[in-house]
């Protein structure tokens, strides 16, 4: 865990045409506020796509700041998480084309928080258990870890660059 306002995360490019790198490099750049040179290698998943990984530091929001900048790149598939740090909750973010973005909030050990206003409302809006379950799937992103699942094995072993945001 950080310390005075400071935290850490990683962002994950699952896949991204190579066309489109040089450019999630100028993002994450431009929102770190240092270069990043990230190492490229092939995606296995989706002939023809690059995949990359970096770890960042940076105060705490800065895991949004950066899906921001990726977002501009519909396209790619990435995920970005950011440790909690002092009151503040850390976060996990999503996106897959077709998809778009989700994002839930975790806890130190990285699993997704659910607040109980978030249950009560699934509850109170459920008809029944099966609909229930599908309200509590879609609120632990089930449907961006069934798109994203083949993309991170592909990933395993992949080198991973470490960046610290300036000021």
């Amino acid at each position: 865990m950080s310390t005075s306002g400071s935290t850490r995360g990683v962002v994950y490019v699952h896949s991204s045409p190579s066309a489109v790198c040089p450019h999630v490099e100028w993002a994450i750049s431009g929102t770190l506020g240092v270069r990043a040179e990230l190492k490229w290698t092939a995606q296995p998943a989706a002939a023809g796509q690059l995949r990359s990984e970096c770890s960042w530091t940076g105060s705490a929001g800065t895991g949004a700041k950066l899906v921001q900048a990726l977002r501009a790149w519909p396209m790619i598939r990435f995920e970005v998480t950011e440790e909690p740090s002092a009151g503040v909750d850390g976060e996990r973010f999503c996106f897959a084309p077709g998809l778009g973005l989700w994002r839930a909030r975790t806890s130190a050990n990285g699993d997704i928080v659910v607040g109980e206003d978030q249950l009560r409302a699934v509850a109170a809006a459920s008809r029944g258990g099966e609909s229930f379950v599908h309200k509590v799937d879609e609120m632990l992103g089930a449907a961006w870890d069934e798109a994203l699942e083949p993309f991170r094995r592909a990933g395993d072993g992949a080198p991973v660059t470490w960046l610290h945001r300036v000021g």
